[in-house]
């Protein structure tokens, strides 16, 4: 018997945005070029200027283009920039409750390669970043958010050393949750502060030596240790939690800050 499956249409919107986007990313449209008005577009594609109105607020979604007012405004193309790309990662991990076990993984994964790279790619400038957040960790240990964001700049400047724009990016969109994790209860003594200038040091050794796999495998233990601590924590409190539980006794609210 014939049988024919449905056939799915797309949107005019949508063809227009798929037709827009693959001239701005081969840049045939080049980036700070403004396109035709609604009025002019939507005579070009034979669309009406609500389909045309509708792909624009698409690739602005996109962050390929940024809507100027005004009568010499319009629609100016632009490149995606990180942002874009943290602002969907943090929907994304918020929005599908992503735990944390899995973004201390994904940064197990990541940061030792970025170190790597790091030594044998870091210039001056990114020495300077280094050196910087580097000291100041040293001298802010008393201070705990200023030790905390000292900490944070010293690891994505390791990253950014790396020249490598996936591995910034990545580990960028994923910097607010990551962040957020190194405030958690009881994990910022002064013994751990002190360890994890010694660990930082390591690696800045290995760093100005320019030694890869040195760089590669100190970064590896230091956020390892990290992630098996949050998990030993993690452990600790689910067993005092039954422990509480089992005596009939609520837990505690949890002060754990962050993610």
């Amino acid at each position: 018997m014939f049988e024919i499956n449905p056939i799915s249409v797309p949107k005019a919107a949508t063809v227009l945005a798929n037709a827009l986007r693959e001239q701005i990313l081969d840049g045939r449209i080049a980036e700070g070029q403004t396109l035709p008005n609604e009025r002019d577009l939507a005579s070009r594609a034979g669309l009406s200027r609500s389909s045309v109105r509708e792909a624009l607020r698409m690739l602005e979604t996109e962050g390929l283009v940024v809507t100027r007012p005004g009568r010499a405004g319009g629609a100016e193309v632009v490149r995606p920039d990180i942002s874009m790309i943290q602002r969907s990662m943090e929907t994304f991990i918020r929005g599908k409750g992503i735990r944390l076990e899995s973004v201390l993984q994904a940064r197990e994964a990541v940061e030792p390669q970025a170190a790597r790279l790091a030594a044998q790619f870091w210039t001056d400038e990114d020495w300077a970043a280094l050196s910087e957040s580097h000291e100041r960790l040293i001298q802010e240990q008393g201070d705990l958010p200023r030790f905390l964001k000292a900490n944070f700049d010293w690891h994505q400047a390791v990253v950014k050393a790396s020249q490598n724009e996936l591995l910034i990016a990545f580990i960028t969109s994923i910097a607010q949750p990551l962040y957020a994790a190194t405030d958690l209860r009881g994990f910022n003594s002064m013994e751990v502060r002190h360890a994890v200038c010694v660990a930082h040091g390591k690696v800045m050794d290995a760093l100005r030596a320019r030694d890869a796999d040195a760089a590669w495998r100190r970064m590896g233990r230091h956020v390892g240790a990290y992630h098996e601590s949050v998990q030993q924590r993690s452990r600790d409190d689910e067993q005092a939690e039954q422990a509480l539980l089992v005596a009939g006794e609520p837990p505690p609210e949890s002060t754990q800050s962050g993610t």
